[in-house]
């Protein structure tokens, strides 16, 4: 027979409609796949050969399913000795090479189906070796302290499956990438190092039977390469070891390759263990843009060891590794997985097309270049399949000559072969059009013209310390021309050049922030319009630059979420940190980002200050309730339960009027019930009093201490009962005496806006019956009016205004109005703690007029938006020069003012009409 005839008698042609049928049994298909078995051994002399070996076996799999004949082919070598199993191994091997290339070229399986059925049998294959050479090793009393029991976990030895095989992709003639380790905490100290060498042993034998070509042919060729320091360590090393290596010198390429890696074989707990901790290293909690950069050099790398470059024929190009291949599609999902999936870990997917969907559905990429992509690599791992089927070849080169792609295309199902090479040609175009503009780093514009005084400033920049590094100087040059193109488009460009100028100047560091603005040029802008608009914001933003990943984070301009949803999330994410600082940590990140988002939102109009007043309450409240489980608990662990009921975090103040702005601490109180319980239980038992006061003290410290993350809040509880000669936590019966016995006026105002915010609800119910029973007892009290006179005046005798332009301190200003709208409160024994529902209650219970009650919600809401615009602005009394034309532009837009005149006047106008309000209802006391 002509090899042209044996050519048009290869395989049938390939149908992926098979693959929506149910299950074809090989019996329906036997007379094709026959057909199909005798064409191809004048394709493939290797799979002619399996077909002699395995005839009448294959003859029986073809009267059954496909997955019962891989079951029968994996049950070879169960339960068998070292001595036996290799022989059974590669028996196995040939059986399932044979199933898995004719249901792939009789188009029974779809191509995840082949690659998991030869990742199936590597898992096999290596656990059957393992366990096998482990069990000789206990037998001979080499592996210290282990019994025969130890066989099934390996002795704690576990095989990290890395590339292919972890992601259940193995291709037809691939090795096995695999990372030996061993878990020395099973071991005592002194038996670890005899452990070590018997662990050796193990592998060294695992992988020549494995890997050693004998007259039955091979298993896998096993590679283990991927281990830490490969060069200088063993083949087998303690897990401890490794997780110090790649804390220590772990490099960017060592972190994709753990996308896929996957415990599979031996001690697999223990595998799931050390992957777990290594999450740190592999999924950075920051956007990790500057991973773009690391994998084109990588790409480039591997390009000029392989001699790789520009190669435009097809004839004995390099499918993997090549432009357009198997690899950059397989780069391009590894990397964008490496940038976000420490944030999300949806992303975390091990296989190719599986990352390729979670990126799309994460928006990271479009659903068109997902789709596109995957068929791509499909098709590609389909031609390497039959690049490798031809003689069992481990190689992803093209054929060489006319009649070598004649084969490929037949075994395709293709007859017409100069249309396979224009569809490769056009898969591989394709796939280096997609993915190369996202790895290689654009060419810099040329820096616009700048005046003398601009120049300089930017001259500046090489000193500070997010350009100290040259990695950071190649990054920023290339973004640099557009930051100063965009900021030459402010309202007033030097200004924002100045104000962008101390941004970058606290700044720590630059790489991530310069690759985060290189790969979302959109990031830019905002940069630009906080600089321009709100200095005290932009400082903010310079000292935690890791808030910019949540812009990017998909729902960054999404609504609102709520106060529920904030703390089921910051819950959930705490629960999952075991460490008790770590805790700490994490929500001071998570806060940060929340606390940027609303800034933003604010700053474009995307909701005005009332609705950001509320948002910072809310985001302040979740903090509170989240945290205050794990820090009871960790002091818990040190001196007990509670005792008694329980206590309660009341929010005073701004909190518990529900209305922060950009700068705001927190006042809290602590209430707490010891129920007749004299102390608590546990290794360092305390009093209850002492309990208490300590728990507080311990949230206070969560709260305010100064972590690697910064502050979360600072924290006021002079609004506690005596102040700050008090307790720092007060028990429910001595609140409720001190409030209805002891307690000024000033501190039943206070009570008018108290709130529960975290801790027991049971307990937090009481106190709120307490607070509505002090304010119904205090409400008639005679000298209400005239003690919050006398505290008006000392409050103004203390403190003037700061600046023209104070809307919060000083006569007819807002602590004035929430002054009479707290004294209103208590006069009606009303429970309002919001200002402006405060007010409502005073004109219903006849304390203001209608006419009074209009003219204060308007002067609120007016002195508010400037507070609040202004707090977002400044960290300091507001000056409208210093401001710059953004940040004042900001201000008239928030308060409804065509110019700084206007506003001038409309403040003035306010205050005046608020002080006299105020003073009507609180005239200044004699003397």
């Amino acid at each position: 027979m002509t090899f042209a005839s044996r050519l048009t008698r290869c395989p049938i042609p390939h149908d992926p409609a098979r693959a929506e049928e149910p299950r074809a049994r090989f019996a329906g298909l036997a007379p094709e796949l026959r057909a199909l078995v005798e064409g191809t051994a004048g394709c493939s002399p290797y799979l002619a050969g399996l077909m002699t070996r395995e005839a009448d076996w294959i003859e029986a799999a073809l009267a059954g399913s496909p997955e019962d004949a891989l079951a029968d082919a994996l049950a070879l070598g169960e339960g068998m000795g070292s001595e036996a199993l290799g022989s059974a191994l590669r028996q196995a091997k040939a059986r399932v090479a044979l199933l898995a290339a004719l249901a792939d070229l009789g188009g029974v399986w779809q191509l995840e189906e082949v690659t998991g059925a030869l990742t199936r049998l590597s898992d096999v294959a290596v656990s059957r070796a393992m366990t096998a050479l482990v069990g000789d090793e206990i037998r001979r009393g080499k592996l210290p302290g282990a019994v025969p029991g130890d066989v099934a976990t390996a002795g704690g030895l576990v095989s990290i499956a890395m590339g292919k095989t972890g992601a259940a992709e193995l291709n037809y003639s691939s090795d096995i990438d695999l990372i030996c380790l061993f878990d020395e905490t099973r071991y005592d100290p002194d038996d670890v190092q005899d452990a070590r060498a018997s662990f050796i042993r193990v592998v060294r034998r695992m992988t020549a039977m494995l890997s050693d070509m004998t007259p039955e042919g091979y298993v896998f060729r096993t590679d283990l390469r991927l281990r830490p320091d490969a060069s200088v360590t063993p083949v087998c090393i303690s897990m401890g070891a490794a997780e110090q290596y790649y804390e220590a010198q772990g490099r960017t390429w060592e972190r994709a390759a753990y996308i896929k890696a996957r415990a599979a074989s031996g001690d697999i707990a223990a595998g799931e263990r050390f992957l777990q901790a290594l999450t740190p290293f592999v999924w950075r909690r920051h956007l990790d843009f500057a991973a773009i950069q690391d994998a084109h050099d990588m790409r480039l790398r591997i390009r000029d060891h392989k001699g790789l470059h520009g190669r435009a024929s097809l004839e004995g190009r390099d499918l993997k590794l090549g432009p357009g291949g198997i690899r950059e599609i397989e780069f391009f999902t590894q990397t964008r997985q490496l940038i976000a999936g420490g944030r999300d870990p949806d992303l975390r997917q091990r296989d190719t097309v599986g990352g390729l969907a979670a990126l799309a559905w994460k928006g990271w990429i479009t659903d068109e270049a997902a789709g596109e992509l995957t068929r791509h690599y499909r098709a590609h791992r389909e031609v390497e399949h039959r690049l490798q089927m031809v003689g069992d070849a481990q190689t992803h080169a093209l054929p060489v000559t006319a009649e070598g792609f004649d084969v490929i295309a037949r075994m395709m199902g293709q007859g017409d072969t100069d249309a396979f090479r224009r569809d490769l040609r056009a898969r591989l175009d394709r796939v280096a059009e997609l993915t190369e503009s996202f790895f290689a780093p654009g060419e810099a514009r040329a820096t616009p013209d700048l005046r003398p005084e601009m120049q300089a400033v930017v001259e500046g920049w090489r000193a500070y310390p997010a350009l100290r590094s040259e990695r950071a100087v190649r990054i920023f040059k290339r973004v640099e021309p557009e930051i100063l193109s965009r900021l030459g488009r402010a309202a007033n460009p030097e200004e924002a050049l100045n104000q962008f100028d101390g941004f970058l100047r606290g700044l720590p560091a630059g790489v991530q922030l310069f690759s985060l603005f290189e790969a979302n040029p959109q990031l830019i802008d905002l940069i630009v319009d906080v600089c321009s608009t709100a200095p005290a914001l932009a400082a903010y933003l310079s000292r935690n630059a890791g808030v910019l990943d949540a812009v990017i984070g998909g729902d960054f301009f999404a609504p609102w979420p709520g106060l529920a949803t904030l703390r089921a999330e910051l819950s959930q994410r705490l629960a999952d940190i075991p460490d008790y600082e770590r805790k700490l940590d994490a929500a001071r990140r998570w806060a940060k980002e929340w606390h940027f988002r609303i800034g933003v939102h604010h700053l474009r109009g995307l909701l005005d200050a009332q609705a950001a007043g509320r948002e910072y309450a809310e985001l302040a409240e979740a903090c509170l309730s989240a945290l205050w489980d794990p820090c009871l608990a960790e002091f818990a662990r040190k001196h007990g339960a509670p005792p008694g009921r329980g206590s309660v975090v009341m929010g005073m103040g701004s909190l518990g009027a529900e209305r922060l702005n950009a700068a705001s601490d927190l006042d809290l109180i602590v209430i707490y019930d010891a129920d007749g319980v004299d102390a608590s239980e546990g290794p360092r038992p305390l009093a209850s009093r002492q309990y208490y006061a300590r728990l507080t003290q311990a949230l206070v410290t969560a709260l305010t201490a100064q972590m690697s993350e910064g502050q979360l809040y600072e924290v006021d509880m002079r609004l506690r009962p005596s102040g700050r000669q008090g307790p720092v936590a007060t028990g429910l019966a001595g609140f409720r005496d001190y409030q209805m016995d002891e307690a000024w006026t000033w501190e039943h105002l206070a009570l008018t806006r108290a709130r529960p915010v975290a801790g027991s609800s049971d307990l937090a119910a009481d106190v709120e019956a307490i607070r509505r029973e002090v304010l119904a007892a205090k409400a008639g009290g005679a000298g209400i009016r005239a003690d919050v006179a006398e505290m008006r005046a000392r409050i103004f005798a203390a403190k003037a205004p700061d600046g023209a332009w104070e809307a919060k301190i000083g006569p007819g200003r807002l602590q004035d109005l929430e002054l009479l709208a707290q004294m209103v409160t208590l006069m009606a024994a009303d429970p309002a703690r919001r200002v402006e529902a405060q007010l409502r209650a005073g004109q219903r219970a006849g304390f203001l007029t209608k006419e009074e009650e209009a003219a204060l919600q308007s002067g609120y809401r007016f002195l508010w938006r400037l507070q609040a615009g202004g707090r977002l602005l400044s960290d300091r009394p507001l000056e409208m020069e210093a401001l710059g034309e953004g940040g004042r532009a900001f201000l008239l837009r928030e308060t409804g003012c065509e110019d700084l005149d206007g506003l001038s006047t409309r403040l003035a106008d306010t205050v005046a009409a608020v002080a006299a309000i105020v003073g009507r209802h609180l005239p200044a006391p004699e003397g």
